[in-house]
């Protein structure tokens, strides 16, 4: 059986149904098959084969999901690149990818034909293509098996060169599945799409979802409150990052009546504070779905649609996601008790491209993936992302999780979030450092100085997980998702304590 992940969602195709509406354009699912048909017949007339890749870096519009569907039915691996990426990363990124052809923006041709040998063709401001088009509106999907991979996505790469995550049909499709049944997704739920689509979140996620279950997008070019709020009476699914409902939250207008139609709200890429779960409570009457995933395995865990939704939890894991939390002797750890997460499951990713031994040192002997992350799970199974082990402060032999540290700054009065990090100390190795965002709209918080948080946190903190620095800044620096780039606060505050 053919298991390319476009045939698969075609299967469920109602082609005179309306697939995807932005400001100015109207697509149908029988649109999507001719426009992914056409694309497919010129990357195969363009000379390119089964398993080839083809690295994308456009602003967003249709043309990019028509290209990437387009990718898939013709076998090829697609490989989807940040628009903010500057030239010595893209030089990276097309060294280690070899890609048979390149799709980018006019604005950036020169750049790629100066790294790159393969062939090039550009989108324009509308994502319309430079080249003709053959006029086909049929294609004869390629036959691939599970394995077979579908796309590429690089890791950020906080620490070392990125890696690029093998991505198959079958973890594609898995997901997708499995995220149907536990979000109960409907036919009729309209997608309210404002995340990029050259992360899982915003081209898996947020696309396959509808797609698999022929269901209406509304694609934003990117994501505004402003937009977001006059579009929402007209959804019923939103899926966004923490930042995005912290903006939401602030403008009136997001409130119950605005999310009348709403079914569900996700959120994910990032932690999402206790507050902001609070805040929407009693401004909207929804509760957000918390998730937990990654670049090489989609979505691990959920919150359900039914039942208890935790703030401060991911959530117990999906079906057919298998979890393990290991202390540092990989022995198993007890209730609340944090540790190593690793998962197994057929969302799980093939490997890192090129890497063989990156990919060997990141499994099991009996296939469970080192996340990375530091979990714990509590009695009713439901998991809370700690930190990543990278993030983990070392002080005194000690070993320090910064969300303990960050939850308590945060529920001081006047402080809108925080981030905490372990800089060098020519004592303990590493120090508590914690880099405080004020909020604005209390003038009243802003006298609050070092010596005011260290008093409150004295109270509720053992005195080696006390802050050792503390820094005030205006915002904490971010990624495209939303994850605060710990890396880029180490190097701002490099030195020692």
């Amino acid at each position: 059986m053919n298991r390319n992940f476009y045939s698969l969602c075609r299967q469920q195709f109602d082609l005179q149904k309306t697939f995807l509406v932005t400001e100015s354009e109207y697509f149908t699912y029988q649109d999507l098959d001719h426009c992914s048909a056409a694309r497919a017949h010129w990357l195969v007339n363009a000379g390119l084969k089964p398993g080839d890749r083809v690295v994308v870096q456009v602003e967003k519009s249709a043309q990019n999901l028509f290209w990437y569907f387009a990718c898939l039915r013709a076998g090829l691996i697609y490989l989807p690149l940040n628009t903010a990426y500057q030239p010595q990363e893209l030089e990276y990124f097309t060294d280690n990818a070899t890609p048979a052809l390149i799709i980018c923006d006019p604005d950036q041709r020169a750049v790629f034909e100066s790294i790159a040998s393969c062939q090039i063709e550009t989108l324009n401001s509308i994502g319309e293509f430079s080249s003709l088009l053959p006029d086909s509106e049929d294609f004869l999907d390629v036959d691939v098996a599970a394995d077979d991979v579908a796309a590429i996505l690089y890791t950020s790469g906080t620490t070392g060169k990125p890696k690029g995550a093998m991505i198959s049909h079958g973890n594609l499709f898995e997901n997708a599945r499995t995220l149907t049944q536990v979000w109960q997704w409907q036919r009729d739920d309209i997608m309210l799409h404002a995340l990029p689509v050259f992360h899982v979140h915003g081209l898996f996620v947020a696309s396959h979802l509808p797609v698999l279950n022929s269901s209406t997008i509304l694609f934003h070019n990117r994501f505004s409150a402003e937009s977001v709020i006059e579009a929402l009476p007209k959804a019923s699914v939103y899926m966004g990052v923490p930042t995005h409902y912290t903006r939401l939250l602030q403008d009136p207008r997001f409130n119950q009546q605005t999310c009348i139609n709403m079914r569900l709200f996700t959120s994910g890429s990032a932690p999402l504070l206790k507050q902001t779960f609070d805040q929407m409570v009693t401004q909207t009457g929804h509760q957000i779905v918390e998730r937990y995933g990654m670049t090489e395995t989609g979505m691990n865990t959920s919150n359900p649609v039914e039942g208890e939704r935790k703030p401060g939890t991911v959530g117990p894991a999906l079906p057919g996601v298998e979890t393990r939390i290991l202390n540092d002797d990989n022995q198993p750890v007890g209730i609340d008790s944090p540790g190593n997460l690793l998962v197994r499951g057929e969302n799980v990713f093939q490997g890192y491209w090129q890497m063989p031994e990156k990919t060997a040192e990141e499994f099991t002997a009996d296939g469970f993936f080192k996340t990375g992350d530091v979990a714990a799970i509590d009695e009713d199974g439901y998991i809370s992302i700690v930190g990543r082990d990278k993030d983990m402060v070392i002080s005194g032999g000690l070993n320090i999780y910064p969300k303990e540290i960050e939850s308590i700054i945060d529920r001081i009065d006047g402080v809108l979030e925080s981030a905490v990090i372990g800089m060098p100390h020519s004592d303990f190795g590493e120090a508590v450092t914690a880099i405080i965002v004020l909020g604005n709209d209390d003038l009243e918080h802003k006298a609050l100085g070092p010596d005011d948080i260290m008093t409150l946190l004295r109270p509720q903190l053992a005195n080696f997980k006390l802050p050792k620095k503390i820094y005030f800044t205006e915002a904490l620096p971010r990624n495209t998702m939303g994850k605060v780039q710990k890396n880029i606060l180490r190097d701002t505050y490099n030195g020692p304590a």
